[in-house]
């Protein structure tokens, strides 16, 4: 009875906003303005999302955080390991050089995870992942081919860091929180 109940509450909430929408998607009902805003807005999230998480990722794979070396979904496992990996990307770099680079990079992917994440410093975070994601992948195109970025999606990550630069801070990000709050302090 409890699940009749239920399923007819849902049914006539439903319904209510069938008749609110008069039968067209809900964003139809706002401005062509609002419904642009709302966009940009979800797609900076999500891009931001999965950037951000995808270097926070990485970051936690090279620092052994899924496993050990050879277990599954273990990409490196160890930051020994991922140094190897990182001497191929820049084989063309001198050898002494590869610890820092390796550093270098982990070092950057974690802030710029983070800052990507909360959308803090969210234009520098976006320029820098770009410029980052741009070193790698010409570095792949030197050590492997120019291939190589392009199966890794390397360049796309590398425009996607590039519109979020772009779009600058939008809703839901620490930046605009900051941005409101220090605006309200100032109309006071």
């Amino acid at each position: 009875m409890k699940a009749i109940v239920a399923m007819t509450a849902t049914i006539e909430a439903l319904c209510s906003v069938l008749r609110t929408s008069r039968g067209q998607p809900i964003l139809k009902l706002q401005s062509a303005e609002q419904r642009a805003s709302l966009a940009l807005d979800l797609l900076s999230l999500g891009s931001r999302a999965a950037l951000g998480v995808s270097f926070l990722l990485s970051v936690s794979d090279r620092l052994g955080f899924y496993g050990a070396p050879g277990e599954r979904g273990v990409s490196w496992g160890t930051f020994e390991r991922f140094l190897v990996y990182a001497a191929k990307v820049n084989a063309f770099a001198p050898a002494p050089m590869i610890p820092f680079l390796g550093t270098a990079a982990t070092v950057l992917e974690f802030l710029f995870g983070v800052a990507l994440v909360l959308g803090l410093a969210l234009r520098w975070a976006a320029f820098g992942s770009a410029g980052l994601l741009f070193l790698f992948g010409s570095a792949m195109a030197i050590s492997f081919g120019i291939k190589s970025p392009f199966d890794y999606s390397v360049f796309a990550a590398m425009c996607c860091a590039l519109f979020l630069g772009l779009a600058g801070s939008t809703r839901w990000t620490v930046d605009s929180s900051l941005w409101c709050s220090t605006r309200l302090r100032n109309v006071q």
